[in-house]
């Protein structure tokens, strides 16, 4: 038994589960899925990182009132770290030709989640010199964290770095050399989650479960 550290790419997590189960599993208890897949350790912190979507409404509001509700439950065992979109748009423009953003009618436009994946691998590491856990564990299949990873395995030889796939991803990419790792599976998914109700008594507030998430 040793003290873990988990750190959770929130967008790869989201879109892992809905590809496969919907909007069955998307009232998660983070720390309860940690929980679920290191039932051997010690759970020291949870930080995840998501961001707000753009463009939709309802699922932005959806988003906010699951990470308070999430927050409210968790308290100081789970850090959230909150990204932003870059507007973007796709290119080249049929109109006029403008590679980059134009106000051209029907110009579909892009949106490029910002900060979350750097705001990660740099957390990983710090934590990784402060020493913050024995193991570090990564909910995530983005290959981009790869070299964070040696770069903690550089640090601390000895600090195991284990990799928990999200539905639809089976296999770690290539890029993650001699690293342990395990698939989310629906067990744990429908084991870990929230409270239909959560119920604040500081704040005297409550939240419940989206209806579209049901």
């Amino acid at each position: 038994m040793g003290t873990v550290a988990a750190y959770i790419d929130g967008f790869n997590l989201y879109y892992g589960m809905k590809s496969k189960y919907g909007r069955k599993y998307l009232w998660l208890d983070l720390v309860k899925l940690v929980r679920q897949l290191r039932p051997e350790d010690e759970l020291v912190l949870v930080r995840y990182f998501t961001t707000i979507v753009r463009g939709e409404p309802t699922a932005a509001a959806n988003q906010v009132h699951y990470l308070d509700a999430l927050q409210a439950h968790s308290g100081d065992l789970l850090d959230t770290h909150i990204g932003w979109f870059k507007r973007g748009s796709l290119s080249p423009c049929r109109i006029c030709g403008e590679h980059w953003q134009c106000e051209c009618p029907r110009r579909p436009r892009t949106f490029e989640e910002k900060e979350t994946d750097v705001a990660l691998a740099v957390s990983m590491v710090e934590d990784t010199a402060a020493r913050l856990a024995d193991r570090t564990l990564l909910i995530s299949a983005d290959s981009d964290f790869a070299p964070a990873v040696a770069a903690i395995k550089r640090m601390r030889p000895g600090q195991p770095v284990i990799l928990g796939m999200p539905a639809g991803n089976m296999q770690p990419h290539k890029r993650f050399v001699d690293v342990g790792h395990f698939n989310i599976n629906e067990t744990h998914l429908r084991h870990s989650q929230l409270p239909e109700e959560v119920f604040d008594p500081l704040r005297k507030t409550s939240w419940r479960r989206p209806e579209k998430w049901i």
